[in-house]
């Protein structure tokens, strides 16, 4: 998955990091559909993401404010794929959420460096 542009800081991030069961359970399927629901939610800048063959994953989900946030947990589908996950996708999970106050960025084009902050 390549770097997701974003807009200059502030903005927030929620770093999700879970270890996952073995098996896909439907899981495949809701991951997507809850990143469709995301894009289309207010305050929704992007993600990253990235899963070992260990299972072990870290998705970085990215917003506008809090408020985004806050409106995108509450969202009731969202709500399911979390009810779920407890019961049958993840063996451990943890949730950060923090203000973005600085950025910096590297990338290689055609053989030249790049930079940005």
């Amino acid at each position: 998955m390549p770097v997701t542009a974003l807009p200059k800081p502030p903005y927030y991030v929620v770093t999700f990091s879970s270890q996952r069961t073995e098996g896909d359970h439907g899981y495949a399927a809701m991951a997507d559909e809850m990143v469709a629901m995301a894009e289309i939610q207010p305050g929704y800048l992007g993600h990253e993401s990235a899963r070992g063959a260990d299972g072990f994953g870290i998705t970085n989900s990215y917003w506008t404010d809090e408020a985004a946030i806050r409106a995108w947990k509450a969202k009731v589908d969202h709500l399911d794929a979390q009810r779920r996950g407890r019961v049958e996708w993840y063996v451990t999970y943890a949730v950060r959420v923090g203000r973005v106050e600085r950025a910096y960025s590297f990338s290689t084009d055609q053989g030249r460096a790049t930079c940005s902050h």
